[in-house]
């Protein structure tokens, strides 16, 4: 089964995104727990929860993805800001524990010139305090493409947080091919080697989802400006030989391009065309 669906609005509630999702052909879908720029969340209703859940259930949805706010920085200087990432990502798992098939998936964060090492660190024991064996979610690292003193834009950087998380076994990662594109793995001309790096470093085990996007600068820009399907440098071929992958194609992938609906509609039935399943 072809996985498929798009970044939507949480704004309607949980059960409204099911609807939405869908109306388009979906059949998953990601969305922000709370404000991407802020970090304040609506009153949790679990009644709305409890409808989604029945509702993906009925329609055979594959795992849906939560994605934290981008204010989130667990390596952050500011002992105050890692605190805050903290409950946040609490709070978040707390909601998605409600629901059998969930993924949440972060940015590692930017180390502020604190150095690579210690940001990894400072990762590492947050989830250490957040995870816990009895959690139904998976939670994501989101691989980077290098902007700043971002945390993730290297293969190696995601396994050292890895391998000091006590709970492995409920962290993942969540590969954007606009970001490893920036950041200067050539997924393009060279998936295969890319596949084999990720799969020597981290294992292919624990790739658990894709986020689909095209870019819209050049290899190894470290710029992370997603770009519609088709239209960046990725390109169409690029992007269908991703989702035709033997090791890719039964993972989860969810579309945040730059669209409204009617675009994410119809990105979703041309990959549905051309997927080879």
């Amino acid at each position: 089964m072809f996985i498929l669906g798009c970044h939507l609005s949480s704004s309607d509630g949980f059960y409204a995104m099911g609807e939405t999702a869908l109306s388009i052909g979906a059949n998953t879908f990601q969305f922000f727990t709370r404000n991407p720029r802020g970090g304040s969340a609506k009153a949790f209703d679990p009644k709305d929860a409890e409808r989604l859940e029945q509702f993906l259930d009925k329609h055979s949805f594959g795992p849906i993805l939560a994605h934290a706010p981008y204010t989130m920085n667990p390596c952050a200087l500011d002992s105050g800001l890692r605190e805050f990432a903290e409950t946040m990502m609490k709070d978040d798992l707390f909601r998605m524990n409600h629901f059998k098939k969930s993924m949440y998936n972060f940015h590692p964060g930017s180390h502020v010139k604190q150095g690579v090492s210690v940001a990894i660190d400072f990762i590492a024991s947050m989830l250490n305090r957040v995870l816990s064996p009895s959690q139904n979610t998976l939670v994501l690292l989101e691989t980077m493409s290098g902007k700043g003193t971002e945390v993730g834009s290297r293969f190696e950087e995601l396994q050292s947080i890895i391998e000091k998380v006590e709970c492995s076994d409920k962290l993942g990662v969540c590969l954007d091919t606009c970001h490893v594109y920036d950041a200067g793995y050539d997924i393009v001309n060279h998936l295969d080697d890319v596949l084999d790096e990720f799969d020597k470093i981290i294992g292919l085990s624990k790739l658990k989802a894709i986020n689909l996007n095209d870019s819209k600068n050049p290899f190894e820009s470290h710029k992370d400006r997603h770009e519609t399907i088709a239209n960046g440098f990725i390109g169409l071929e690029g992007i269908l030989r991703i989702i035709n992958h033997p090791k890719l194609k039964s993972l989860p992938f969810f579309l945040e391009t730059p669209n409204e609906l009617p675009g994410y509609a119809s990105e979703i039935k041309m990959l549905r065309e051309r997927y080879e399943g």
